[in-house]
């Protein structure tokens, strides 16, 4: 019986590990998202449209409506943020290009593209959550 042990063991092992491998690799999430997202909170979002088109931002890249991007406040050039309008669960992923929102009680303003992607674009504010993306 020993030897039967011995000798199966490694073939059991192999057999596990193969079993392993083929999990994680037929993942398609796993394939898809190799970043993590932390909640970083909500509040009012609104957009910024046509009329700011070709102005500098405050990270010196000029505005264009037609891309994803927000203002933020304090987060870093760059970030990207997934914005999810919490009335109708739709969510959009901007990259932080510009300082702001200046307005009273908002927490983000977004691009014109962005406002359509998540369904603002004609109330022009929406109840938003905030999560900051990073790369594993």
């Amino acid at each position: 019986m020993r030897v039967f042990s011995a000798m199966m063991m490694p073939v059991l092992l192999t057999v596990s590990a193969a079993a392993q491998e083929v999990e994680v690799t037929d993942n398609p999430i796993a394939d898809i998202v190799d970043e993590t997202e932390t909640e970083i909170g909500g509040g009012m979002a609104s957009y910024y449209g046509n009329e700011l088109a070709g102005n500098r931002t405050a990270s010196g890249e000029r505005f264009d409506p037609g891309q994803l991007t927000a203002a933020h406040r304090s987060l870093p050039f760059g970030s990207r943020v997934r914005v999810t309008n919490t009335s109708n669960g739709d969510s959009v992923i901007v990259r932080i290009n510009d300082r702001g929102p200046f307005a009273r009680g908002r927490v983000i303003d977004v691009s014109h593209a962005a406002a359509r992607e998540i369904g603002m674009h004609r109330s022009g504010t929406a109840r938003v959550k905030l999560s900051l993306l990073s790369d594993d």
